[in-house]
């Protein structure tokens, strides 16, 4: 007895109680029908039933559920091995965010509970820490190298078959985890029945460390949420009516996705505001707001990955919000790029930006946010939000976590943070095409623009001279397999320029609050006839990086103000409209023009009003061509496909002074009549009756020396 006082005066007395309690904590939450489904996984098996020593590792995102499932296995194994002769040793450890994590605690813990296993060991063990100490040794308990040799002897001595689990391994430090894995590595040498299982979240660096271990993904599936929702109801919401119950159960499980914290703290939200009735219920569930709980939980994540260092915050923080404004998942390559990008301004080059790419680095820092990803694809589109609750964190609480951000009057006078993230992302996408080299070399050489204009694979002795065409019954993935790719990283434009290219233009048109972007970039890039816009267009109608092009984007058509009607917001329009010189190099000659062409082919028709209204082209539209060409695409549209052509033709009822002066009435009726243009008959005809002036040049024209139409 005395010497098992000694002992855990000497390792820490609380150290097993609190893995005792942590345990029986973890029992408490845990549904074992939802756990169940890893005992049936070949890798357990093959673990369990081997007769020599094994390893093997648990991998699960953060919040799904881990430590829970480990629990479940310890007991399980508890139960399997209960009446095996030699009787098995089963040690486990959790590791949590704070000392437990640390290898000397971890080890420490182990030799408690091995003790307590093993009544004859004691003795052993208190021996072994004296002599050291009468041979004037500072403690070998403060000592891992010395306790960790103690260990290993005292289990290899006892003969029996050892399970050791080890719970949160990512939650230890890499000298820790160095530790704790030789440590394993020399038990599974020297005892023959060794069998270790370890979990943790897949970090790049912790499963290098694991390249060896067998590993079993947890992932994410819809009957165990619900079977973990039902159980995190039933034990929180008991007392609610059946039918609440089971629309929080259905409710709750179709958006966990696999995060089990997320339907714990929500459902802690529920009983704290003490929701009871249905319709609550519903409101409650449809809006779903972040848990303050899990806020603070995400908050806490991000302190400690990216410590007290604000150049470390910035760049972990703005990882996480390209992440939230961007239109498709990014691969690990494309966000470490747009990181660079961000974080060092200065880059003028896509070989600067290329030299301080660290995509380890972005990775590790934001590891605990995403969903998992395999780290041997980096091109691979695949980076996302591990919860979107972890999104909703970073859109609302993450700014309360930053330098700079923190006080109120800060946060209250700045933009809203989804106009930031817009701004943000439109920054970066078109500072990366502003790239010296991405307007130095073409896109494609000749012989690859040559190949793009064959059929794809075409057989020359087939009757079938039909080309394969895509239509809306399979996607565009399955359309383009097997077609040539190409990558642009190899032409040297880097790896964000796919995403930069077909996606700039989204941001671009998502812009409507001050401070609105220096649309001086903008003329650069959408410079006419510029080898930069013809690099960006091409680019851009091929998302998949398939030679041959999905739609037609010819840059040379193209220049700023037919690129802003198009795919700016109106706000940016507006901008340009008052602050461009249509008539500079980086404007194609009739630019007002051409881009009143360009929206009747293929845009928002509202944009003519304000292109036939802007200060800088007003002098150029306020002509008869301009409703010319409105009336020659209505007469050649396609009936069938809605378009809001009265936003086209209601310019007319806004211009009655300037018919009644340019004297145009006449005319243009007579041409909408004889095209048959309703839309337009009808207005000019309910202007005559309106005006005396207007009916009386509407029948008898004006004599002008203007230009007239010519009716086609």
């Amino acid at each position: 007895m005395l010497y098992e006082g000694n002992i855990s005066q000497w390792l820490g007395r609380d150290k097993l109680s609190q893995q005792i309690d942590h345990h029986a904590y973890l029992q408490s939450l845990r549904a074992n029908s939802a756990c169940e489904f890893l005992l049936g996984k070949p890798e357990f098996e093959s673990w369990y039933d081997a007769p020599d020593s094994q390893q093997l590792a648990i991998l699960g995102t953060t919040g799904s559920g881990k430590s829970v499932m480990m629990s479940f296995l310890i007991d399980d194994l508890y139960e399997r091995t209960k009446h095996k002769m030699p009787k098995p040793i089963i040690l486990y450890h959790y590791c949590q965010n704070d000392e437990t994590g640390d290898a000397l605690y971890m080890v420490s813990s182990l030799i408690l509970s091995l003790l307590e296993q093993c009544d004859g060991l004691a003795e052993t063990f208190h021996d072994w820490c004296n002599q050291d100490l009468r041979k004037g040794n500072s403690s070998p308990l403060t000592n891992v190298d010395k306790l960790v040799d103690s260990f290993q002897k005292s289990v290899g001595e006892l003969y029996r078959p050892l399970f050791l689990v080890i719970d949160g391994f990512n939650e230890c430090n890499m000298e820790s985890r160095t530790v704790l894995l030789e440590t394993l590595q020399a038990l599974s040498q020297n005892i023959s029945e060794t069998k270790v299982v370890l979990s943790s979240r897949p970090c790049q660096d912790i499963l290098n460390q694991l390249d060896v271990f067998p590993k079993i993904d947890i992932g994410s599936d819809k009957a165990r949420d619900k079977i973990i929702a039902e159980k995190t109801v039933e034990m929180n919401l008991a007392s609610l009516d059946p039918d609440v119950k089971q629309f929080a159960v259905e409710r709750l499980s179709s958006h966990a996705q696999g995060c089990a914290i997320w339907t714990k703290m929500t459902v802690a939200d529920i009983a704290a505001q003490e929701i009871r009735s249905l319709d609550s219920m519903k409101e409650f569930l449809d809006s779903i707001p972040l848990p303050q709980e899990l806020s603070d939980f995400y908050a806490s994540l991000f302190s400690r990955c990216t410590g007290k260092d604000p150049e470390v915050q910035h760049m972990a923080a703005t990882a996480l919000e390209i992440l939230c404004a961007v239109r498709r998942r990014l691969s690990i390559l494309e966000l470490a790029w747009a990181v660079a990008l961000v974080t060092h301004p200065d880059c003028t080059t896509v070989a600067e930006v290329a030299g301080l790419v660290d995509d380890q680095r972005v990775m590790s820092l934001i590891g605990p946010f995403i969903a998992g990803v395999d780290f041997n694809d980096l091109k691979k589109r695949q980076v996302t939000f591990v919860h979107p609750s972890a999104k909703e964190f970073v859109l609302n609480g993450l700014p309360l976590t930053r330098s700079g951000l923190q006080d109120v009057e800060t946060l209250s006078s700045a933009p809203s943070i989804t106009s930031r993230l817009e701004n943000t992302i439109f920054d970066v996408c078109v500072r990366y095409l502003l790239l010296d080299e991405i307007n130095n070399e073409p896109l494609f050489y000749e012989e690859q623009i040559i190949a793009d204009e064959l059929p794809q694979d075409m057989n020359l002795f087939s009757d079938d001279d039909g080309a394969t065409t895509y239509t809306t019954d399979s996607s565009w993935e399955h359309w383009e397999e097997g077609m040539t790719r190409y990558d642009p990283a190899d032409r040297g434009f880097g790896e964000f320029f796919v995403y930069a290219s077909c996606h700039w233009i989204d941001h671009f048109g998502s812009i409507t609050e001050e401070p609105l972007p220096n649309l001086a970039s903008v003329e650069t890039l959408c410079q006419a006839n510029s080898t930069r816009l013809l690099n960006w267009t091409s680019q851009h109608s091929r998302p998949d990086c398939v030679l041959q092009a999905r739609f037609e984007f010819d840059g040379s058509l193209y220049d700023p103000l037919s690129i802003t009607s198009l795919y700016g917001s109106e706000e940016l329009l507006l901008e340009m409209l008052e602050t461009s010189q249509f008539d500079s190099p980086e404007f194609l000659p009739d630019t007002a023009m051409l881009a009143v062409d360009q929206v009747l082919q293929w845009g928002d028709l509202r944009r003519l009003r304000m292109l036939f209204f802007g200060r800088g082209t007003a002098r150029y539209l306020q002509n008869l061509d301009f409703f010319r060409r409105i009336i020659d695409a209505w007469c050649f549209s396609n009936k069938s496909y809605s378009r809001d052509w009265d936003a086209a033709s209601d310019i007319i009822d806004g211009i009655p002074d300037i018919l009644a002066r340019e004297g145009w009435c006449n005319e243009l009726l007579c041409l909408a009549s004889s095209r048959g243009c309703q839309p337009v008959t009808e207005r000019l005809m309910k202007l005559a009756r309106q005006s005396s002036d207007l009916r009386k040049e509407s029948i008898h024209g004006t004599r002008r020396q203007s230009r007239s139409f010519r009716v086609r």
